[in-house]
């Protein structure tokens, strides 16, 4: 009797570029060129390109070398390799994920009939809350901007405000351009896929932004800053970097924890899922319910906090 072969190993550190000129390679150079035409962010196609060079060294060593030879047995080989390499469930079903979505791309081009990748399961993700800052905390970081009023001041205080106001993406954030801010209540935000929506923006954060516009922004913007919103103290448009340094420097946290409680605080005050998933922007309910747990659990601690027999 035969015995099982053995998964072949994975680099543990892939190179970052997909290498050879094989019909494989050449299919996920397209694909990821298709994902920059889809506006796709430069951070998840540089992520999908270390993942599908992985897998294409993957499929090179069992002698598969096109999108057709690739099948249930692969993909398994491929889930066995990585979980035995040291890496994180967060990490493996990232490459998973990343490889499932070039086969679905490649199955509605017409290039293979099936996704074999399809209900792959891949280790199982411990679960996650995401941390919410305490609203005092965040009323006390705003208070401190107020004791600004120079330009630098008045972008700052925008910047934390719009995000903790509408819970954009730091990304949606960076690209808001003059255009996108009319003179109503509403934002306009290119998000995910260069999927477009309208968000609401609070008092306070069209206070903050409307300070920004008359006596801020002037006074940064260089003849480089284009149409950008967010201006840096050299007069080019602000990047995500600058803006988490902003953020850091203002709140103590990242741009991401102010999106998490601007979603748990509306929970916690009476916002139903559906609406606080449109106004994040997620295409799915399932990637908002987190927030649920999240909220349940502030409902237990008050619970526990004020009932006199809990």
């Amino acid at each position: 009797m035969s015995t099982p072969s053995q998964p072949e190993p994975v680099a543990s550190e892939p190179g970052t570029g997909l290498d050879g000129t094989g019909p494989l390679v050449q299919a996920a150079l397209g694909y990821l060129e298709r994902l920059g035409q889809r506006r796709v962010s430069d951070h998840t196609v540089a992520a999908y390109r270390v993942d599908l060079r992985q897998f294409s060294e993957f499929c090179a060593g069992r002698g598969v070398v096109r999108l057709g030879n690739i099948d249930r047995r692969t993909m398994r080989g491929f889930v066995a390799n990585l979980s035995t390499s040291g890496y994180a469930a967060r990490s493996v079903a990232r490459k998973i994920s990343a490889v499932r979505s070039f086969l679905a791309d490649a199955v509605r081009r017409g290039d293979i009939d099936a996704n074999p990748a399809v209900g792959l399961a891949g280790p199982r993700r411990p679960a996650t809350l995401p941390r919410a800052l305490p609203a005092g905390a965040i009323a006390g970081a705003f208070d401190r901007l107020d004791e600004g009023r120079g330009p630098v001041a008045l972008r700052d205080r925008a910047i934390v405000e719009v995000l903790y106001g509408t819970g954009l993406r730091v990304s949606e954030l960076a690209s808001l351009t003059v255009g996108d801010i009319p003179a109503g209540d509403f934002l306009r935000v290119r998000g995910k896929g260069g999927r477009q929506r309208e968000v609401p923006i609070t008092g306070a954060a069209r206070r903050a932004l409307d300070a920004y516009m008359a006596r801020g922004r002037s006074r940064l913007a260089g003849p480089h800053a284009g149409g950008a919103l967010w201006v840096g103290v050299r007069g080019g448009a602000l990047d995500q970097r600058g803006i988490r340094r902003v953020v850091r420097a203002v709140v103590g946290t990242f741009p991401h924890a102010l999106r998490h409680s601007f979603a748990t605080h509306l929970l916690e005050n009476g916002a139903d899922l559906r609406t606080v998933q449109e106004l994040l922007g997620h295409r799915e309910l399932a990637t908002t319910q987190i927030y649920t747990s999240v909220s349940r659990r502030h409902l237990r601690d008050t619970y526990d906090r004020s009932h006199p027999r809990a």
